[in-house]
């Protein structure tokens, strides 16, 4: 998940996201979090969290994650951030900046976003499940991954 804006775009997480949460091995969350008791929340609930800051994100948050995390799951290394830039040009600028890196999860944008750099670095932005822009729905994503493997790729739009 990434841009939940709690509490100014929503009160809580949506009751789906919320059941995905519990059912996941590992929960991702690339920034725009806003509101600093969501992560104490997601951390106490989520088996595993790995989340960073974004640029609505301020210092109580930025004091206790990261701009970037980096990580391997199950054979695969993953980088999580919020901002990427523009979309023109993001797959080559990504896989220049991650070099080395199988996937890379960001946010900023509220857009989803699943894509494949030059030399194999797969993309994916989960949109937001809270404030969905010019989406028709609002997002998050799940996968799989196994033995070095990412798999099953869904993109869950929300409901109003």
């Amino acid at each position: 998940m990434a841009d939940t804006h709690v509490p100014k775009r929503a009160r809580d997480l949506p009751v789906r996201l919320w059941a995905a949460v519990d059912e996941a091995d590992v929960v991702i969350h690339a920034g725009d979090w806003v509101h600093e008791p969501l992560l104490d929340v997601l951390d106490a609930r989520a088996r595993r969290l790995i989340g960073v800051y974004g640029n609505n994100d301020g210092p109580e948050l930025r004091a206790r994650l990261p701009e970037i995390a980096r990580v391997e799951l199950a054979g695969v290394r993953v980088a999580v951030v919020h901002e990427t830039g523009p979309a023109t040009g993001r797959e080559r600028r990504c896989a220049a900046r991650f070099d080395g890196y199988d996937l890379l999860v960001f946010g900023h944008s509220h857009i989803p976003w699943d894509s494949e750099a030059p030399g194999g670095l797969r993309l994916l932005n989960p949109g937001s499940p809270t404030d969905r822009r010019r989406q028709p729905h609002a997002t998050f994503l799940t996968a799989e991954i196994t033995a070095g493997r990412l798999d099953n790729v869904v993109l869950h739009n929300l409901s109003r």
